[in-house]
């Protein structure tokens, strides 16, 4: 259900669910999380215990509905607040934090306030979402996001004064002949080696590529008929 979220499902957020680095058991945070869709993609691929912080209470509530009509209700929670508030107050750590955060400064904005909130990073700053990161993350957890590729740059330099370290780095191109727009991005507070790479999602027409089917088949009702 996505009626109320401001932001709606899109092929990107979904390929970035689900090539989400979570491990068996892991417990997660999802900021900002709207419909609440990386966070049910989380439950799927195996963490235990996941925190999704939603700003916008139209959203929140979506999220909380589809959280409980789903098969992972009792491992899911969702939390009606800003991450600067919820970091604040928060004991807890976690292995795992994934966001696709709004990333838009100086961009002319639409009449949807409740979409502005989404998309702009007026209330939810880089420095913000980072420190709060940094409180929130255990030692050997990662952070996930998504980002266009023009923000990665200042995004990596923000995080590294917080020792958060760029450690893998996915671009998203729609077909081979485009240029990437964005990318899943993994840090680390260890310095690993950068891993690099592009993934191409379709190659025709609402064809997807054999790479980006193998992530997103377990996740969309097209693939069921065609893998049963």
């Amino acid at each position: 259900m996505q009626k109320n979220s401001a932001m709606k499902v899109c092929t990107d957020s979904v390929l970035f669910g689900a090539m989400a680095p979570v491990k068996q058991g892991d417990s997660l945070l999802d900021i900002g999380a709207g419909t609440g869709l990386l966070s049910l993609m989380g439950a799927q691929l195996g963490a235990s215990q996941i925190t999704a912080v939603e700003l916008t209470k139209p959203a929140y509530e979506e999220a909380a509905l589809n959280f409980k009509n789903s098969s992972w209700a009792e491992q899911l929670e969702a939390v009606h607040a800003d991450i600067q508030g919820f970091a604040a107050h928060s004991v807890a750590q976690y292995d795992l934090i994934i966001c696709n955060p709004p990333f838009f400064t100086d961009h002319s904005k639409a009449d949807n306030p409740l979409r502005n909130t989404a998309r702009h990073t007026d209330q939810l700053p880089f420095d913000d979402l980072l420190d709060s990161v940094n409180r929130l993350l255990s030692e050997q957890g990662l952070l996930y996001v998504l980002l266009p590729i023009h923000a990665i740059q200042k995004f990596a330099t923000l995080a590294l004064t917080r020792g958060l370290f760029l450690n893998r780095q996915i671009d998203f191109q729609g077909y081979a002949r485009n240029a990437a727009k964005v990318s899943a991005l993994t840090f680390g507070r260890q310095m690993l080696v950068p891993y690099k790479k592009q993934l191409t999602i379709y190659k025709a027409h609402r064809v997807y590529s054999e790479e980006s089917e193998q992530y997103l088949s377990p996740f969309l009702l097209r693939f069921a008929t065609k893998n049963t």
